[in-house]
């Protein structure tokens, strides 16, 4: 690990000076490398998928896991998405003359190596590859056990693209083994590696957060919230509600309580319900709810309310109101992305400023806070801490500023 840390350092003085040009070409070069290497990519990916079936590993871990021809085609439509976006490593904003006739601004650089830790996932390691190259940052990938085929597959292509341009294939490290001391030595590696960036189930970040020694950027997990607030419209409520959920249950972004407004419970509790049922999803309910559902819902506990299912299990909780449901969300809430759907403007304008998450949604899906879909190419991760990145975490969340100073022979008097 130390060499890597050693290599990456070098790297990442080069890549930080490297033209958009260059980067682009790089980048380029590996979308070529993945697309003639596919099959290849795939067959690996499916001896990790067999692995973890026989293994036992959960259907969200595994459905994280598995690269259909599909999701590899989205790989590499984020691959070009990345490649599309303006680079903001030179950029100087705010320059302004100073009293003592010099010019002061800010100018947008990286951050330097970046360490990433993550499970199940094999895209996550060419996403964030490319993010890391794009914004001028080296990168060392630390994968979990149960996706290395895949990992080691997807690296191959990357490393010949690098070499191919003509960068240095330390540029994007990934580790080849599956030895947990190898993360341990990663994220104390401060010498080297300027920020840490987990991905993964919420033990992994805890560890992560807690025995760290460099900077880290997280999200511990993804306990999304939707309001129906009264004023809903049920031609929107109703397919908003049922994709917060059931799109994909292995997700960071998929809702995991529903909040519905007393006034309007009645009504619109049996009638998504039924949508539920239809794709067998296990309802827990509060008081209200079950008497509202009967036996289609099963009672809640205190610990459903604070709970990342990842599966298809939903809690439901009715609320006297907006202050109840932003309440609860800022209360039991994991700071990720929350929805309140209404057609009030006034309310919806006040449960944007008074929830305090990463993302907060009017009249949408909580399943749009991606990096994709926020325009971003790919995201490295998450974050719900409140300082440098929050939310998704794309170019401009993988670099930082510095003040910049320029003179015409102007000495301090």
């Amino acid at each position: 690990m130390q060499t890597l840390g050693q290599q990456a350092r070098q790297a990442s003085t080069i890549l930080a000076s490297a033209s958009t040009l260059v980067k682009n070409n790089a980048l380029f070069a590996i979308y070529s490398a993945l697309e003639s290497q596919q099959q290849d990519i795939l067959k690996a990916n499916q001896i990790d998928v067999q692995q973890g079936i026989a293994q036992n590993l959960d259907a969200a871990l595994l459905d994280r896991l598995e690269l259909t021809p599909a999701r590899f085609e989205a790989m590499l439509a984020g691959l070009k998405d990345v490649i599309s976006l303006t680079d903001p490593i030179g950029e100087i904003t705010d320059l302004a003359y100073r009293p003592s006739g010099i010019q002061l601004g800010k100018m947008r650089v990286p951050l330097g190596v970046v360490g990433m830790i993550y499970e199940s996932r094999p895209n996550v390691t060419l996403e964030a590859a490319s993010l890391a190259l794009k914004s001028g940052n080296a990168i060392i990938l630390r994968g979990g056990s149960e996706a290395l085929h895949s990992n080691q597959a997807i690296a191959q292509a990357i490393k010949e693209g690098l070499k191919t341009s003509g960068l240095s294939e330390y540029c994007v490290q990934v580790v080849n083994t599956t030895d947990r001391a190898a993360v341990g030595q990663l994220i104390t590696l401060s010498e080297y590696v300027d920020v840490i960036v987990p991905r993964g189930g919420k033990g992994l970040i805890e560890r992560i957060t807690r025995e760290a020694t460099i900077p880290v950027i997280k999200h511990l997990d993804g306990n999304c919230h939707v309001f129906v607030e009264a004023q809903a419209d049920f031609s929107k409520a109703l397919p908003i509600a049922l994709n917060a959920k059931t799109h994909r249950y292995g997700v960071c972004n998929a809702m995991e309580t529903l909040l519905v407004d007393e006034k309007v419970a009645a009504d619109f509790l049996p009638q998504i319900a039924a949508l539920y049922a239809e794709k067998n999803v296990e309802l827990r309910g509060c008081p209200v709810t079950q008497q509202i559902l009967g036996e289609a819902c099963i009672a809640a506990t205190t610990e459903d309310w604070a709970t990342e299912y990842l599966a298809p299990i939903l809690a439901i909780k009715v609320v006297t109101g907006m202050d109840e449901a932003i309440q609860h969300i800022n209360h039991y809430g994991s700071h990720h992305t929350d929805a309140i759907i209404t057609e009030n403007f006034s309310l919806a304008r006040q449960f944007l400023a008074r929830v305090d998450s990463s993302s907060v949604v009017v009249n949408a899906s909580t399943r749009f806070a991606d990096g994709f879909e926020y325009g971003l190419g790919a995201e490295i991760g998450i974050s719900t801490d409140k300082i440098h990145a929050r939310g998704p975490v794309g170019l401009e969340g993988l670099t930082s500023q510095k003040w910049i100073v320029l003179g015409d022979g102007q000495i301090r008097q």
